[in-house]
């Protein structure tokens, strides 16, 4: 070979090198990159409940651990298919999260001729932050200081007592109809938007009764503006010891909603990973775990041993499963 060509050969594989190089740092930079800009994390229910009031603790820890911008945006509506749709079709760069509630992702699909989209397909679960127990509430005057008494009342004047909710197809809504299924009985279900709207009716005396989650009521029952007769897990809750479970009353009652963390599927692997990493870090910090025990939250996994996204894949499973048996049992159904 001439002199000349070496010298050919050797400047082509010097540019490639180099073009290889920059390619290289230029990926290396895109990767670091994330978060370049606010987060979104959509959370499909009013401002008030459970999965808001969890959501702002967990954005605000997760933004200092990221050292970025982490901002809630409510978009109630539909039971959570609304902005849980939004989250679905939302840009894949790791820029806008979902933060949601089972009721929304394991039981709006069985429960909606069709929820708008596919809990499992459309999602990637990254954190379960844990599990709420549901407390029925009445209002102070209602005559029934107990489970018991609640349902002699109700068989007495079947179909005349009401009992308000989140909305057609919410976990508060399916709760009350598990109840009228196990123990036969004929509450009436009055749908809202949102919980705080059927809080305050409760409050006020316009309806007698509704399923509320822990963190949504605990201030009022601590007040004494709300009496609570019962949570809806399988046992007491450490915050309400004295409350007994609905299961003591009526066997085998069992309804508790869990909130977590999801993606949009289709993320890059890179951020994806980052995500779960903060997110980890996040659900250590005393200070969250401290806060949202003290809500009612009981906290999934350990501080040092989170839930991984694949087990809280494995549950959802399991939950979509589950719930689509209860919806079928009880008739209940949103078009």
């Amino acid at each position: 070979m001439r002199k000349s060509a070496y010298k050919h050969w050797g400047r082509r594989a010097f540019t490639a090198m180099l073009l290889t190089a920059l390619a290289t740092g230029a990926s290396a930079w895109a990767q670091s990159a994330w978060p370049s800009r606010p987060i979104v994390m959509i959370v499909p229910q009013a401002a008030g409940g459970t999965n808001d009031i969890v959501g702002r603790v967990v954005s605000q820890k997760l933004g200092e651990v990221l050292g970025a911008s982490v901002v809630v945006e409510n978009r109630p509506g539909a039971g959570g298919n609304i902005g849980t749709q939004l989250a679905a079709k939302a840009n894949k760069d790791g820029h806008t999260l979902l933060m949601t509630i089972s009721s929304s992702q394991a039981i709006n699909p069985a429960l909606y001729k069709n929820a708008g989209f596919d809990p499992v397909k459309d999602f990637n679960p990254v954190s379960l932050i844990g599990a709420v127990p549901n407390v029925l509430l009445v209002h102070p005057s209602f005559p029934a200081k107990s489970v018991p008494e609640l349902l002699a009342l109700a068989k007495s004047k079947p179909g005349f007592y009401q009992y308000a909710s989140a909305g057609n197809g919410t976990l508060n809504h399916l709760l009350g109809e598990m109840l009228n299924t196990m123990a036969g009985v004929s509450l009436q279900h009055v749908p809202y938007k949102g919980v705080a709207p059927a809080l305050n009716d409760v409050l006020g005396g316009q309806l007698p009764m509704l399923f509320a989650s822990l963190p949504s009521s605990l201030a009022h029952i601590k007040a004494g503006k709300l009496r609570a007769l019962a949570v809806s897990g399988a046992t007491r809750s450490p915050v309400l010891p004295d409350v007994p479970a609905l299961t003591e009353t009526v066997a085998g009652y069992n309804g508790t909603l869990w909130i977590g963390l999801f993606a949009p599927a289709g993320m890059p692997q890179d951020v994806f990973n980052k995500l779960s990493d903060a997110m980890n870090k996040t659900l250590a910090a005393k200070d969250l775990r401290d806060k949202l025990e003290q809500q009612g939250v009981e906290l999934a996994g350990t501080a040092d041993k989170p839930v991984t996204p694949a087990q809280f894949g494995a549950l959802l499973n399991e939950d979509i499963a589950k719930w689509a048996r209860i919806v079928k049992t009880s008739g209940a159904s949103v078009d």
